[in-house]
């Protein structure tokens, strides 16, 4: 009989669902609401201000079908704006507004605690390591994925 609780997949979604909830948590006692997937993407639109919503899913590895509500929450919430684009009139670019940017950095603290309270059973060379390897593993099948990572493009490609 296979036991699942040592199987990675398994782990890895647990890991998953209780990271979620400490994120929520913590993030709630600052006096926002913000998801995972919403701070990852208010993130990556403050490091490449006027991203479009199709890159903006490649870099935080999210589903392109679906970025676009993600990307309406932060719209309705005032966090983000959307400007047709001078090159491609038909894409919208991505930029943060000024609640955006308080958000942003009122949120930063609480992502912290968060990440600390998730490793916490970790002493620092064990989270390093731990880090290193989930690189590692993802890195390694990130194109077996729907939704894979994608690099942030060159400032010199253009």
């Amino acid at each position: 009989m296979t036991d699942i609780h040592a199987m990675p997949g398994y782990l890895v979604r647990r890991f998953q669902q209780i990271a979620v909830a400490i994120f929520l948590e913590e993030v709630a006692g600052v006096g926002l609401e913000l998801t995972p997937v919403q701070f990852a993407a208010l993130s990556m639109v403050a490091a490449q201000p006027g991203v479009d919503q199709a890159t903006l899913a490649g870099l935080i590895a999210y589903d392109r079908s679906t970025i676009g509500g993600v990307v309406d929450r932060l719209v309705q919430k005032g966090y983000v704006a959307r400007h047709v684009a001078g090159r491609d009139r038909r894409a919208r670019e991505l930029r943060l507004t000024p609640a955006g940017h308080r958000a942003l950095e009122d949120v930063l603290p609480a992502v912290a605690r968060a990440q600390e309270s998730i490793l916490s059973g970790l002493d620092a060379d064990e989270r390093r390591v731990l880090i290193a390897l989930l690189t590692k593993a993802t890195d390694a099948v990130n194109e077996r994925s729907r939704a894979p990572l994608r690099a942030a493009a060159s400032k010199d490609a253009d």
